[in-house]
């Protein structure tokens, strides 16, 4: 499995199958992704290989431990070793391939906004409208 920032300057590899996913709702991860969760997994750090050179990664870490690695061109959250363990948090979004691995747990949800639950009206697309204006009167 490879696994790349948005800009390409960050790639990985990871051997092995992939472990279940996690969504993690909290307002740390949030922040970090901007959107309604970080979806990630972890692997052992035997399994995970730098394909590209570390030197455009940066770090940020509050007081608390919370870590977030980025790539310095793109801001990508990129992936990073947990803390004292052998272990490697990679986000999900960031893999290049398929995988059979699923979305098995899902944290913090009860910190998660009110728009981030499903409603039965939301709309299901299969790619995005041909239009900025299509999108537009399919929010309203």
């Amino acid at each position: 499995m490879t696994g790349e920032c948005l800009c390409g300057e960050v790639k990985f590899e990871i051997d092995g199958k992939l472990p279940n996913l996690y969504q993690c709702h909290c307002s740390l991860c949030r922040k970090t992704t901007g959107s309604t969760a970080n979806a990630a997994t972890f692997v052992s750090e035997i399994d995970f290989r730098w394909v590209s050179e570390q030197a455009s990664i940066r770090s940020f870490q509050r007081p608390t431990g919370y870590r977030n690695d980025f790539c310095s061109l793109c801001g990508s959250s990129v992936p990073n070793k947990l803390r004292n363990t052998a272990m490697m948090w990679v986000p999900a979004g960031l893999l290049n391939e398929e995988t059979s691995a699923r979305v098995a747990v899902h944290l913090h949800f009860e910190s998660a906004p009110e728009w981030d639950q499903e409603a039965p009206y939301c709309q299901w697309l299969d790619k995005a409208p041909k239009s900025l204006e299509a999108l537009n009167a399919a929010l309203l």
